[in-house]
């Protein structure tokens, strides 16, 4: 990926179209350090990641040392935000990764990103309305007797999530905080009740120790802990909607990733103590996703566990709702740099949301459920279908996605101090973006390897090698759109990456005498 010499503090270029209205900006002071921590760990869905993530983990890799994982994966993302939260101090735009690549590497390379960041954040948003519409139709089964397709469940989901896009910021907030707050307590009180009762190992920290991290499947299992961080990057999109976006921004991304990690590493390591570090594989096997619920209905009861697989739910929809407002940002933002449409660069009426772009992102999820509904390939009634192609194959193509984003990310960061002559007063910082850059790279390389793992198809299939092809495209087609209008429009191609920036400085030239 090139960059262009003309990408680091570039002004908007003569005969750039002038962003007219407010409808070009986001609102300011819609979050402040709550609101904005809850909208981005409501995505990292805790109780999902419990139920779901932690026991394929175990089952499919057979690593015992996943809480470790958890916490070498928090070395190297915190590494990793050191930088990025220093670019957040410089560079305030809905277009984060893309916004950021751009200001570092320049317009092309930020085209790419944008379009790259666009599918991977819809994928692990649609992905996620599979195992919604699975577990909503299990619930009706269960508690109503009544037989309802996944599907049903999953486009209400779609349209609810497309109404609360439309709203404030800070009422999505507020719904995504009640939501995650009652999940993580429902995690911390099966962490104490595993800690009182442990299996017949006792309080044992083998799950902790290095020798748990041999064997030919960490790497596939690096893969499978980092989509369980996916969301603590996504606070640089919100910063035009904060009051202080140079000092929230960097606050809440620490938060979020120290947070995550201590919190999935102790959760995963009360997986170990509840069924004892030699049994949690072959138990994970047995039980797979009813893992956790299996464990605490023996230890709290059947009335917490059904509280738990209502909560399981809730924790989706709030998921869904974060990726959602994260994809309504990046289109708005693509479109008012001329990237997508100008229509999707204007926000919505008093609530100043980009109303545009939540559409967009509730089409293609619509299209994307009722695709798979029609043509899924499994036998009749077959009820895991959407969980194994829906789910897996939306997740994993968006983690990809992310990994590669913020791998490209810790470049242009070096190479934007570098370009400002900052280079020795953030020494340490660019080292720090250079390693995790390095770390990332590795655990991207791993992903691709193991595709075929990562979704559940045979070592032989083609999908080991299509649905990573996903990213790869996504990439080649923004960068051949970066370098047409570099060539064709340079005026706009000046623009990417500034943002409400450009807005600014023209406004300041208009008003100039």
């Amino acid at each position: 990926m090139t960059t262009d010499s003309s990408s680091t503090n570039r002004a908007p270029a003569e005969g750039i179209s002038t962003f007219k209205g407010r409808e070009r900006a986001l609102r300011a002071d819609r979050l402040g350090t709550g609101g904005l921590l809850l909208s981005v760990l409501a995505a990292t869905a805790p109780l999902m990641v419990v139920a779901g993530v932690m026991p394929t983990t175990f089952a499919v890799m057979g690593i015992v040392g996943q809480p470790l994982l958890f916490v070498v994966l928090g070395a190297v993302l915190v590494l990793f935000s050191l930088g990025y939260a220093e670019m957040s101090r410089h560079v305030h735009n809905a277009g984060a990764f893309y916004a950021y690549i751009s200001r570092g590497l320049g317009g092309t390379a930020g085209a790419g990103a944008a379009l790259v960041a666009l599918v991977a954040y819809n994928s692990l948003q649609v992905g996620i309305y599979g195992i919604f519409g699975f577990e909503v139709s299990g619930l009706f089964a269960t508690y109503a007797d009544l037989e309802v397709a996944w599907w049903i469940p999953a486009l209400a989901a779609a349209l609810a999530v497309g109404l609360l896009g439309w709203l404030k910021i800070d009422v999505n907030a507020k719904v995504l905080g009640v939501l995650l707050v009652i999940e993580v307590l429902l995690v911390v009180v099966f962490d104490i009740a595993a800690v009182a009762d442990p299996g017949p190992e006792g309080l044992s920290l083998h799950a902790f120790n290095p020798d748990t991290l041999t064997g030919a499947g960490v790497g596939t299992a690096l893969c499978f802990c980092i989509a369980a961080f996916l969301g603590f990057e996504q606070a640089p999109v919100y910063a035009e909607e904060t009051s202080r976006p140079h000092v929230l921004v960097p606050r809440v991304m620490f938060l979020a990733v120290t947070g995550v990690a201590v919190f999935f590493a102790l959760s995963s390591w009360a997986l170990t103590v509840a069924t004892g570090p030699a049994t949690i594989v072959p138990t994970s096997q047995e039980q797979s996703a009813g893992l956790l619920f299996f464990l605490t209905e023996d230890r709290l009861g059947a009335a917490f566990t059904d509280v738990l697989h209502v909560l399981f739910v809730t924790g989706m929809f709030a998921a869904m709702l974060s990726f959602h407002n994260v994809v309504a940002r990046y289109a708005f933002a693509m479109g008012r740099e001329g990237l997508l449409p100008a229509a999707f660069g204007r926000t919505t009426g008093s609530s100043g949301a980009p109303g545009t772009g939540s559409l967009l992102q509730t089409g293609i999820a619509v299209v994307l459920v009722l695709t798979f509904a029609l043509t899924d390939d499994k036998p009749a009634g077959d009820p895991t279908a959407p969980v194994l192609h829906l789910f897996t194959w939306g997740g994993n193509i968006g983690a990809l996605g992310v990994i590669v984003l913020m791998a490209i990310a810790s470049l242009s960061v070096v190479v934007f101090f570098v370009r400002r002559g900052a280079a020795a007063a953030q020494a340490w910082r660019l080292a720090t973006s250079a390693v995790a850059g390095i770390a990332l790279l590795v655990i991207a390389g791993y992903t691709v390897k193991d595709f075929d793992v990562l979704v559940g198809a045979g070592p032989d299939s083609a999908l080991r090698w299509i649905l990573p092809g996903v990213i790869g495209l996504a990439l080649v087609v923004g960068l051949v759109q970066g370098a047409i209008l570099r060539a064709r429009a340079p005026e706009t191609h000046a623009r990417i990456g500034l943002g409400n920036e450009a807005f600014q400085l023209e406004k300041e030239a208009e008003h100039t005498p």
